[in-house]
């Protein structure tokens, strides 16, 4: 009888150890796994701050960079700026006065005219009324102008102005053109007075007007 009573508390005892050791087992099973699961959310946090850092730096390094090439920009305005002041003050300058001057007489009337310096147009005036022949000189250009060659050409378009049995050259008209090249010197004023004139001798009608050029030069320093 106690042999019986022991066999069977020794087969209880066996079949307590098998049970506690599967419940250790899968407790540490259950254990690794959580701790596995735990241990998946700390590897992405800190790639995920890697790249925070990585973009930070990458942020820091542009700015780096624009301020660098905002500096480089002022110091080309800068020495842009120096350039122009030592070369304007190595020179004096130089200045170009034009003038209109009305000649033509009682026999023609202008009816528009142009004045270009180096091809550009710096006076116009178009009335065919007849008011330009009441301008007998006016001045139409007044401005600094870099030392060196230049041209000045004028174009007019001027219409007969006949009476009586001469009415018919009213029926005229026609272009006058004319161009003059010209050196400006520095610390110079050069004065040019454009003069619409008639010409003499056995001279048709639309042949007589004439322009003429009468430059003369002072000296700015005086």
């Amino acid at each position: 009888m106690q042999l019986l009573w022991m066999r069977s508390a020794t087969r209880s005892i066996a079949a307590l150890a098998i049970a506690g050791g599967l419940a250790l087992s899968a407790t540490a099973q259950d254990s690794g796994e959580a701790s596995a699961d735990a241990a998946e959310p700390s590897s992405a946090s800190t790639s995920e701050a890697d790249a925070a850092d990585l973009g930070r730096e990458l942020r820091s390094v542009e700015e780096e960079v624009n301020s660098l090439k905002e500096r480089v920009f002022r110091s080309k305005a800068t020495l842009q700026l120096l350039k122009e002041l030592v070369t304007e003050g190595s020179t004096v300058g130089a200045r170009l006065n034009v003038w209109h001057v009305n000649q033509l007489g009682g026999g023609y009337t202008m009816e528009s005219v142009q004045y270009f310096v180096d091809g550009r147009n710096i006076f116009g005036k178009v009335d065919p009324s007849g008011t330009l022949d009441t301008m007998r000189e006016l001045k139409v250009f007044e401005q600094a102008i870099p030392p060196g060659e230049h041209s000045l050409r004028v174009q007019m378009v001027l219409r007969g102005k006949g009476y009586k049995i001469f009415s018919y050259l009213r029926d005229y008209q026609f272009r006058v053109k004319s161009s003059y090249s010209f050196a400006v010197e520095d610390g110079k004023l050069t004065l040019i007075r454009v003069v619409a004139d008639t010409r003499g001798g056995l001279r048709n009608f639309a042949e007589r007007p004439d322009i003429r050029f009468e430059p003369r030069v002072e000296s700015l320093r005086e």
